[in-house]
Order: C-alpha cells, then structure tokens, then sequence
C-alpha cells in the first residue's frame, strides 16, 4: 500500500495533516468522532492554531483519507468558517426502578454513587477548556519533534 493509497476513517490519529480541496493546509486532526464499534463515522475535530478552539468537519465534509492526510470537500475560505467543536455530552446508564433484591440494589447504589463522583452526566455539549487546549497544542507540538 503506497502512500496516496486510500485508508479507513478508523487509522485516522490525531496530529493527521488536514488538507482543503483547493491544497491549503487547513490544521491538524484533534479528535476523531465516531463509533469505531458500529464503523460510524461523525466527523473531525480539526485544531488550526496552537491555542484556538478546534472546529468540526462533519463526514460529510471529508472527502478521501490517505496515510497521515484528510482531505476535505471544502476550500480553504470554507473551512476557516467551520464551527466550533463541540465534545459530546457523557451518556448515563438506565436502570430499572425494580433492581431486584438486596445484594442488586447496593450494588445498583454503588454504581450511581460512583457514576456521580467519576463521571459526572453532562446535559449538554460543551466547548474545550483552555487546559484541555493546552495539553493538546502540547501534544501536537512534542509529537513533530
């Protein structure tokens, strides 16, 4: 397999160069969104500077994928109006309000104690914090040395 070959949205990394349709170097993949379980693919987060908010190609936006290149659909003054990546609310479990007996009803307990101290359910998507910004740039940045 060459390097112009075509490869899955799964082999996408983060620090992946981000190409427009006419060329330009857009930035770096961030973040790869999707459920690579079910092979669904929702989109990128694409970081354009050091310390900006990335910005979100849905996969619709993404045109061919190559070893350590994503290619967009879209020209460069395009992709400088994406919006802002929003990460995705964290999913809560279900449970029935009938847990069963004792031993199943503690433990049930148990569990939501410990989803509440660590993983707290989100409602909403929120943008990237400033550290979390930080350790990316960071990371980008180390990487290519």
């Amino acid at each position: 397999m060459g390097a112009d070959d075509p490869v899955s949205w799964l082999l996408i990394r983060q620090g992946w160069k981000v190409v427009s349709s006419d060329g330009a170097e857009v930035g770096n993949v961030d973040e790869v969104v999707g459920d690579d379980e079910h092979d669904i693919f929702d989109g990128l987060a694409i970081a354009t500077s050091a310390f900006g908010k990335p910005r979100y190609a849905p996969s619709e936006l993404i045109g061919e994928i190559t070893e350590g290149v994503v290619h967009l659909k879209l020209t460069q003054a395009d992709a400088a109006r994406l919006g802002e990546y929003l990460e995705p609310a964290t999913s809560a479990v279900i449970e029935p309000d009938d847990k069963g007996g004792l031993g199943e009803t503690i433990g049930a307990d148990v569990r939501d104690v410990e989803a509440k101290v660590l993983a707290p359910t989100q409602r909403h998507e929120h943008s990237m914090n400033l550290w979390r910004r930080i350790a990316f740039w960071l990371e980008r940045t180390f990487r290519r040395s």
